[in-house]
């Protein structure tokens, strides 16, 4: 119980300042005119979410309906139905990418980029899946064809995520390396789908980082420094923060309902890794 309750303060931290300033942009903008309260606070919520994330387990439905209205209704007493949870999902969607843009750890002078496929759909449903309509696109991997999204991740030598980039499933792995590039300082490691002249020759000019890839099959044989193949082989670590997204976070699955569902269910699955004590690390 102490767990979660340490849990609670430190979003609920963060939800404190930021509601009255987020419900004034609205109002200013007439996005929203309205501020009624809800039984169920906006860190309670973000609370929830957060321990879904980190409780191994893949359906939110039982683990909202078996465990934390069995368990934790002592936790949080106004706990609300699973149905009008799920309709509350929007609300926590721009604090959550606020406070994720505090979990980001800092640059050491050492980092890897990677995509990994975000599917939300059967290759057979695309016509039926009218949810994700004009958001996902087909894209190929390795592993074959899918329907969803990219997720583009950036990650310093002790495993702590820097930043980040959501794309469609048809965008080049290549397309969104200049803004990750960017908050990075030092050398920047990616793997043969990133190999790029000219964009090596960018990022180094306009970024001032060193982006290290390794020669393609089809290319010349091009020797690597010793210290730079010591840094592609640091690549393993980001694979690693990938295998634990999708298999502890639960970053992926094709029940989404709409694409504010998913951005929220991939928020705090990023959320979730960032406060996890022991992270793929190089020694």
């Amino acid at each position: 119980m102490m767990r979660v309750r340490e849990r609670f303060c430190a979003v609920d931290d963060v939800c404190q300042p930021f509601a009255p300033v987020w419900h004034t942009y609205c109002r200013s903008h007439g996005t929203k005119r309205r501020n009624r309260s809800h039984t169920l606070a906006l860190s309670e919520m973000r609370t929830i979410l957060l321990l879904f994330h980190t409780a191994h387990s893949r359906h939110f439905k039982a683990f909202y309906t078996e465990h934390v209205c069995v368990q934790l209704s002592t936790e949080f007493p106004p706990l609300v139905s699973y149905t009008r949870f799920v309709e509350l999902f929007p609300l926590a969607l721009v604090p959550r990418l606020c406070y994720l843009d505090t979990c980001l750890g800092p640059c050491t002078g050492g980092s890897c980029v990677d995509s990994t496929k975000l599917a939300v759909g059967h290759n057979r449903r695309i016509s039926q899946h009218r949810g994700f309509r004009g958001w996902a696109k087909r894209g190929k991997t390795s592993a074959g064809w899918f329907f969803g999204f990219k997720l583009h991740l950036v990650c310093n030598d002790r495993g702590a995520l820097r930043t980040f980039r959501l794309t469609p499933g048809n965008v080049d792995d290549r397309t969104p390396v200049p803004q990750l590039a960017q908050p990075v300082f030092g050398t920047l490691c990616g793997d043969k789908g990133y190999r790029s002249q000219a964009l090596v020759t960018w990022v180094a000019h306009t970024c001032g980082v060193e982006f290290i890839t390794p020669p393609r099959k089809n290319m010349q044989p091009h020797d690597l420094s010793p210290i730079d193949n010591a840094r592609l082989r640091q690549r393993v670590m980001v694979e690693s923060i990938i295998d634990q997204l999708k298999n502890i976070s639960q970053i992926e699955h094709t029940r989404h309902r709409s694409p504010v569902h998913f951005l929220v269910n991939l928020v705090g699955g990023l959320i979730a890794y960032c406060h996890r004590p022991q992270k793929p690390s190089l020694q």
